[in-house]
């Protein structure tokens, strides 16, 4: 099936060319999950720098994305996810003798701006290479396959932790980037990512293909991508408010937390490809909304948990909307892209998601400062709904409007 749903995917299946490398770094980023806020915590830290620690790597992120999708241009999709891959592996190592919250921070920088250029290249290359009525669930599969990852990852890492010390995951992940690096040296086909739409067929800019792309597409950028913006934060915060409040309002150890993530990641597995089945068949906002709709609910709730077993529930609750909108912030960025400018677009699409991403981390840790933890998760229940009005009433359905462009191509070419 997945033959048949990529259009274009050269000589090498898809399944290890690009579903396999992403699986390996999501079990990466996963295990990190269970770690990095307790490790961040043990050089002193407030809750405010704990939040810094972690907004570091959505930063890094921010600074790669723009970047990523001019290199895509330049240099190709093998050759960015190569140099992506290698990035990741090489920030890991000085985490392991970190003494100063400052390389850990460094670190973060780098392993996000890495992530960047290896998550660009590969959306680009989905954006590119998948028919629009088949999109949503390509890409769903795509999500899933990082869900899955997220499943295994945070009971791994908070394994290690309890039982080697929260520095014993940092060289298992730096094993994982060198093992992606090999998948994609060996099995990714040198390609393209531009000037090329989904049927094949030639596009050009003239001028900067970055000004192109703000110049055209800056109201659709500005809207959904202030949707996008707060949804990325509800999402993000998550993995913040979880073991913060599992540690410090419930007094769970590590690897409870661990599995408390697990369960949530659980739920995000099993809706993946339900997911992208609603995408393609009703359109994208029927995922889109109800995802962040419970994650609003279940952040609202978040302050009444006072066991384990109630935060097991929040955080289910949280995997199951979550889980809903698998691959649906791609697959929009994917349906509004212009053909002719795409990786610069999607480059963009992504700042402005990460932005939500590194935003959450420090926003969270400031409100817990200056408030409660539980204030923190009513802010995030604030944005999730935010997102949900916005995407509701401003932002257009784009599957009614590309399954018309479809329909007036074929038209023509039977003409």
């Amino acid at each position: 099936m997945l033959n048949r749903t990529v259009t274009a995917v050269r000589q090498r299946p898809i399944i290890i060319s690009l579903y396999l490398p992403w699986f390996l770094i999501a079990i990466g980023v996963g295990m990190m999950q269970p770690i990095m806020p307790l490790y961040a915590t043990e050089f002193g830290a407030s809750y405010s720098l704990v939040g810094l620690v972690l907004a570091a790597e959505g930063l890094g992120q921010l600074i790669g994305d723009v970047p990523a999708g001019v290199l895509l241009r330049k240099y190709g999709g093998k050759n960015v996810m190569l140099i992506g891959a290698a990035g990741i592996a090489i920030s890991l190592l000085p985490l392991i003798w970190a003494t100063s919250v400052l390389v850990v921070i460094a670190m973060q920088l780098i392993g996000g701006f890495s992530r960047s250029l290896f998550m660009v290249a590969q959306h680009t290359y989905l954006a590119q290479n998948v028919t629009v009525t088949r999109r949503g669930r390509a890409i769903s599969v795509y999500g899933g396959v990082m869900r899955i990852g997220n499943l295994i990852g945070p009971a791994l890492g908070g394994y290690l932790g309890a039982q080697f010390g929260l520095r014993a995951a940092f060289p298992i992940y730096a094993l994982i980037g060198v093992l992606v690096f090999l998948v994609v040296l060996f099995f990714v086909e040198h390609h393209d990512v531009n000037d090329m739409d989904e049927h094949g067929q030639s596009q050009h800019v003239s001028g900067s293909p970055l000004w192109t792309t703000l110049r055209d597409s800056w109201r659709i950028l500005t809207v959904a991508g202030m949707a996008s913006l707060l949804a990325q934060m509800i999402r993000q915060s998550r993995k913040v408010l979880l073991p913060l409040i599992g540690r410090d309002l419930l007094g769970l150890n590590v690897d409870d937390i661990g599995l408390v993530l697990s369960v949530a990641s659980a739920l995000d597995v099993l809706l993946f490809f339900p997911a992208g089945i609603i995408m393609d068949r009703f359109g994208r906002k029927w995922a889109i909304i109800p995802c962040f709709g419970i994650q609003a609910v279940a952040m609202l709730l978040l302050p009444l948990v006072t066991s384990f077993a109630g935060l097991m529930l929040v955080a289910a609750l949280l995997g199951f909307g979550n889980g809903l909108g698998s691959g649906t912030m791609m697959t929009l960025g994917s349906d509004l892209a212009p053909p002719a400018t795409r990786s610069e677009f999607l480059g963009i699409w992504r700042l402005i998601g990460d932005g939500g991403f590194t935003g959450a981390p420090i926003i969270v840790g400031g409100v817990a400062d200056a408030l409660t933890l539980n204030a923190a998760a009513l802010a995030m229940a604030a944005s999730g709904l935010g997102a949900v009005l916005i995407f509701g009433l401003f932002v257009p359905e784009t599957l009614d409007k590309s399954q018309k462009r479809k329909r007036k191509t074929q038209n023509a070419a039977g003409a």
